[in-house]
């Protein structure tokens, strides 16, 4: 399975310049109560929990205050050979930094190293504006002259970002149990079961390798209907990237007849504001030849022609 998505946040007084300064090859930090300079800067004393503004500038280079090699960098790694992982304390910080140290071995790594900023060729006003670390002597310092406190009050005024937009990718491998294997089976037959806890009876779906309130195996698969009750929703009214569904949709639990935990899924064929608890729905499968082995052989749910159900028959599923 893999999940794309864009983390949109809005940044604020103390954010929105640092990113700024970054996308001009710059580091700020922010100044604490106790005269603690903390880069990257944070929104909120550690110390009394006010609010921080004073932004101050700091260099890009710094010292090395721990590390950890990476011999075998993953796809979304800052580089694309083996490296380091380092808290680096910049000249004039107080705090650490996380970030990635372009060493060629892990015999060039030690604690209390030089480290210079490697910027990206076309800074962006992002994090990923720092490439990464690149070891330099000892003796090498900060040469650079900062800003005077008007200029670096012009930048980053001129910088400030009001909105950061993060790309988000996550790829997840599931190895399905047998419980599981054999759900999915009957998914791919058109069928819903589940499995049933010995102790209690409870019925539950997916079936799963053991009842989570007893702990014995629930091997006894059992057969589901593809009705059922919803027993709470959602109102889906904010568009975001990548939906198929236009708003307002609804996402509601559904206690399917005969299983005693609800599912998660979409509501369609009712306006989202005359959906409501304890309505009779029922699955609408795919295309038999879509069939495969996922829950997304069942399109959606959609309203039955039958009486609303009891809020005591699934009070307890809420």
């Amino acid at each position: 399975m893999d999940l794309h998505f864009d983390y949109t946040r809005s940044l604020g007084p103390v954010l929105g310049p640092f990113l700024g300064a970054l996308g001009r090859k710059r580091i700020v930090g922010v100044l604490g109560s106790d005269s603690r300079v903390h880069v990257p800067p944070v929104e909120y004393d550690p110390v009394t929990a006010a609010p921080l503004t004073d932004l101050v500038e700091v260099a890009d280079i710094g010292t090395v205050t721990t590390w950890s090699w990476v011999p075998d960098p993953l796809p979304d790694h800052p580089l694309d050979r083996p490296f380091a992982f380092a808290l680096i304390r910049l000249d004039g910080a107080d705090t650490t930094m996380l970030h990635a140290v372009a060493a060629e071995t892990p015999e060039q790594m030690a604690t209390g190293m030089r480290v210079r900023v490697r910027w990206a060729d076309e800074p962006a006003g992002a994090i990923t504006d720092i490439a990464c670390f690149d070891p330099v002597p000892a003796d090498t310092a900060d040469e650079r002259p900062r800003l005077s406190d008007d200029e670096l009050a012009a930048v980053l005024t001129e910088a400030a970002q009001t909105i950061s937009v993060a790309p988000i990718s996550l790829t997840i491998d599931h190895s399905a149990s047998a419980e599981e294997s054999e759900y999915l089976r009957a998914l791919k037959e058109g069928r819903v079961i589940g499995g049933r806890c010995p102790a209690t009876g409870k019925v539950y779906v997916p079936p799963r390798g053991a009842s989570p309130t007893h702990g014995l195996p629930t091997d006894e698969i059992v057969e589901i209907g593809a009705t059922g009750t919803v027993t709470t929703y959602c109102i889906v009214n904010v568009p975001f990237l990548g939906q198929q569904i236009k708003p307002p949709y609804a996402a509601a639990y559904i206690l399917l007849d005969g299983a005693d935990i609800p599912i998660l899924h979409l509501v369609l064929g009712v306006a989202a504001d005359e959906l409501r608890m304890g309505m009779r729905v029922r699955a609408v499968w795919k295309p038999r030849e879509e069939w495969t082995y996922s829950n997304q052989n069942i399109e959606h749910f959609e309203p039955v022609d039958e009486p609303d159900a009891p809020f005591e028959s699934y009070e307890m599923h809420l």
